[in-house]
């Protein structure tokens, strides 16, 4: 029998509390919004570039002031990047990864349906380029709405939010507020290096705490992942460590950004652990 570690603990405790209702706030957000489109005639793929022009011009000229923070930030919407800083966790709270994997599944499902349903045009395919700052790669294609990586990022900010939800009151206040901040001045990099329009990263972001929500509940039902927390299987997670470590070293090599190298350093100290972890079970 496999003693679960504390931390997974109260992973598995927190999570036991989430329940299909909780869906009901983000649900009500999105109805809202949609209101409100239709209210200002802003249903349409022009109406709705058009009723938030202004605002995308302004919050990408002010968030472009700190290109690099910003160029540093959205990386982080990219799994192969975000994903690598919560690895440890898989040898301290497996049952997390268990939701990390089965909500991350429902959220590129998600992202990949509605972008395909709505097809709206990047900034960068309706204005002139000149007009608004461009950090990084110019995205043009018709898969603005919802923002990818604002899905991504709430889908693993709402994962840590509940699973490390404290049990006092106060607590929980302050907790959900830092989260939450935290993972908006992400997702809203996006806006910041001008590859989104701001409803595409509200959106995005409240698809992405739907998915975490769901995957959850899911995982709670059937628990797909129950053998991530047996050592034997470790091999494969430093395998599939070590292929991630090459991976984001050829990012470094590409682009030579910070957040690249707090990834590789978790993949580093992730292999250390799990590695030292086989070899005494082994020996």
């Amino acid at each position: 029998m496999i003693n679960s570690h504390k931390l997974d603990i109260k992973v598995i405790d927190n999570f036991i509390n989430v329940r299909l209702k909780s869906l009901f706030l983000p649900v009500l957000l999105l109805f809202v919004i949609a209101f409100i489109l239709l209210k200002e005639s802003a249903f349409s793929v022009d109406g709705y570039i058009k009723i938030q022009e202004n605002v995308f011009f302004y919050l990408n000229s002010k968030l472009s002031e700190l290109p690099s923070l910003q160029f540093n930030l959205t990386q982080l919407g990219d799994a192969l990047i975000l994903f690598p800083l919560l690895t440890v966790l898989i040898v301290y709270a497996p049952k997390l990864w268990g939701a990390v994997l089965t909500s991350g599944f429902i959220s590129l499902i998600i992202s990949f349906l509605l972008k395909k349903t709505f097809a709206v045009p990047r900034p960068a395919a309706v204005f002139d380029t000149d007009s608004f700052v461009i950090i990084g790669k110019t995205l043009s294609g018709y898969t603005s709405l919802p923002s990818g990586h604002s899905i991504t990022i709430f889908t693993i900010i709402t994962i840590l939010l509940v699973a490390f939800m404290p049990k006092e009151f106060k607590a929980k206040i302050m907790w959900s507020i830092f989260i939450l901040i935290l993972g908006l001045v992400i997702a809203f990099s996006r806006v910041g290096v001008g590859a989104h329009y701001p409803l595409d990263v509200i959106i995005g972001s409240i698809m992405g705490y739907i998915s975490a929500l769901l995957g959850i509940v899911i995982n709670n039902k059937v628990n797909w992942w129950a053998w991530i927390k047996n050592k034997k299987y470790y091999p494969i997670f430093i395998l599939l460590l070590i292929i991630c470590g090459v991976a984001i070293i050829k990012k470094i090599v590409a682009i030579n950004l910070l957040i690249f190298y707090f990834s590789l350093f978790a993949i580093v100290s992730t292999l250390y652990l799990m590695i030292k972890i086989y070899v005494k079970k082994e020996y």
